[in-house]
This record gives structure tokens, sequence and C-alpha cells, in this order.
């Protein structure tokens, strides 16, 4: 099993849910407001007077042959709106309980 955090501005809420929903991953916990700024590009978000926007971030763990192909449709997303920020990150899962 495959471990994937998904950690993106809050105006990707209803595509990031839509992605999982249709790849069959339907178990997650979500943090509704993170904050966080991209390594290379893209502005904070911190949530301030001065950085307003937010991050959410979603944990979901699924099947390896579910992985990439969710990596790929955010990946996808993330091009399409590239300014808004989206990063998601996958480990391997060792035992679940």
């Amino acid at each position: 099993m495959k471990a994937i955090m998904i950690s993106f501005d809050q105006a990707h809420y209803e595509k990031v849910i839509a992605i999982l929903d249709r790849s069959n991953a339907r178990g997650f916990t979500m943090m509704e407001q993170t904050q966080g700024r991209g390594s290379k590009t893209g502005d904070p978000h911190y949530g301030s007077h001065a950085w307003p926007s937010m991050c959410s971030t979603i944990i979901t763990v699924v099947e390896d042959t579910q992985a990439e192909p969710i990596l790929k449709r955010l990946h996808e997303l993330d091009l399409d709106s590239e300014m808004l920020g989206l990063r998601a990150f996958m480990w391997n899962v060792e035992k679940t309980i």
C-alpha cells in the first residue's frame, strides 16, 4: 500500500476530491487549514493579511496500483493552475490496523 499526502490551495478542494473519487480512493484524512509555501515557485499560503490564501492537506492510503494514476491526475491539475499550488508526496505503508 501507498500513502499519498496532497497539499493544495483550498480552491482545488472539489477537484482533488473528484480525483480521489474517480480513482476509488475512498478513505482519507483532511486537515482543512494548513500553511506553507512552495519550495521553488508560488506564493506563500499563510492565512495572513499579507498572504491571505490557505492550503488544505489530505492524506490517503491506497493500493499500490492506484497510486501512480492518482499522482498523474494531481500533476495534471497542478499544471492547469500552477500559481495556486499543489504538491503530492507518496511513501510506502508498512502496516495498517
